[in-house]
């Protein structure tokens, strides 16, 4: 498959999507789960955050991986195994078995995104990178959208089992396309060593970098923003606009029209604007977005389509931002990229554990609370780089 085709984006997207779809597609089924397995909707609710966890935890070795054995092969083994973990969870008859599919869903569930970015930057550099990365984005933000309305659909059809059987089966796909059309792009003397102490000096290397901790920990933030409403789906809009639980496009799809957007406007500004000069108009717009939340929430009535629509504005700035923030990151160890991209994952994943397992549940207990959650995160991504952007002047 050549490089520039776009078949290969669409591969890349989709195998970064594998982790909203693991998140988004069983949201509409908390309710049927809890009642099913006897368990309570917190229990429930962990199932996110052990996934989140262990996708963290393994978001660390999954770079370093694809460093030693090529960008391929780690990818069809890691989506072989979340194909299996899905049927785990198909099969649970309690709690306790969902979370260990869970877990091990999250084990494998991040090799598509983080070595996905590896292999974008393998092949191009400068606007050619930004503009993969923003299409890739672009495809990869339809998955959210999807998700809740694919669940819903197959839980009114099937049943809560039937969605992690369509897991299941969409990574198996996945797998096999891998297999088919992905080519290796890390050449093999470009390969580096998994000896404990080369590796470990190599972690430490990325860790000590405080350029790149500021820069994902901006990215998380502002991502963050946003994965608030995604973690807290089912009680805003269940229980404070009234929706049903085959309803949730109403949130999805304007969030991902957003994503969209703004992922196709930083591939139309790529060569043209600085990665500075687009993550400041970014960061314009969540700000913006952040303020006009807080203000409908504060003012007016819950309900359809303008609390929603914040989150829309917001994510289009959130998708313009990332590409050029992500890209500054990996640019930082040119010879390491897999390991670099698997640190920034791992700070996002584990942002992202936290706020699923803290931050949500205290603040989605009113849609004003849920508005100051999202701009008390993007305010932080927006101080981390400002303070990257003194030091690198």
């Amino acid at each position: 498959m050549p490089a520039s085709s776009p078949r290969l984006s669409f591969l890349l997207a989709a195998l970064a999507a594998i982790g909203p779809f693991a998140i988004d597609t069983y949201l509409p089924a908390f309710h049927a789960m809890a009642a099913s397995l006897s368990a309570s909707q917190l229990e429930v609710q962990q199932t996110l955050t052990v996934y989140m966890a262990a996708f963290a935890a393994m978001a660390l070795w999954h770079g370093a991986l694809s460093d030693r054995f090529g960008r391929r092969n780690v990818i069809i083994v890691a989506t072989a195994l979340f194909a299996l973990a899905s049927l785990v969870c198909a099969l649970a008859t309690s709690i306790e078995w969902l979370w260990l599919g869970r877990a091990l869903q999250g084990i494998g569930g991040g090799a598509g995104m983080i070595v996905g970015r590896a292999v974008i930057r393998d092949i191009f550099d400068g606007a050619q990178a930004q503009r993969a990365m923003s299409r890739v984005m672009m495809i990869f933000g339809i998955a959210p959208a999807v998700a809740p309305i694919v669940g819903g659909a197959l839980l009114a059809l099937a049943g809560w089992r039937s969605i992690f059987v369509f897991l299941a089966l969409f990574a198996a796909l996945l797998t096999w396309m891998t297999w088919r059309y992905l080519p290796e792009t890390l050449a093999p003397g470009a390969r580096h060593s998994l000896h404990p102490v080369k590796l470990g000096r190599a972690y430490l290397k990325v860790a000590a970098s405080v350029a790149f901790l500021l820069l994902v920990g901006a990215s998380a933030l502002n991502f963050n923003g946003f994965f608030i409403y995604v973690l807290s789906a089912p009680v805003f809009l269940m229980n404070h606009l009234g929706l049903a639980e085959t309803q949730f496009a109403w949130l999805f799809i304007p969030a991902v029209a957003g994503l969209t957007f703004g992922s196709m406007l930083s591939g139309r500004l790529a060569g043209r604007w600085t990665a500075r000069r687009t993550i400041h108009a970014g960061f314009a717009i969540m700000l913006a977005a952040a303020l006009i939340n807080i203000g409908h929430a504060w003012l007016m009535t819950p309900g359809l389509p303008w609390s929603v629509l914040p989150v829309a504005l917001y994510n289009c700035g959130m998708a313009l931002a990332m590409p050029s923030l992500t890209l500054l990151a990996l640019d930082l160890f040119p010879d390491r990229r897999g390991l670099a991209s698997s640190c920034q994952s791992f700070v996002q994943v584990g942002t992202n554990a936290l706020t699923a397992g803290l931050v949500a549940p205290l603040m989605w207990g009113s849609p004003l609370s849920l508005a100051f959650a999202m701009a008390l995160f993007v305010s932080g991504g927006l101080v981390l780089f400002i303070v990257w952007g003194r030091r690198a002047a």
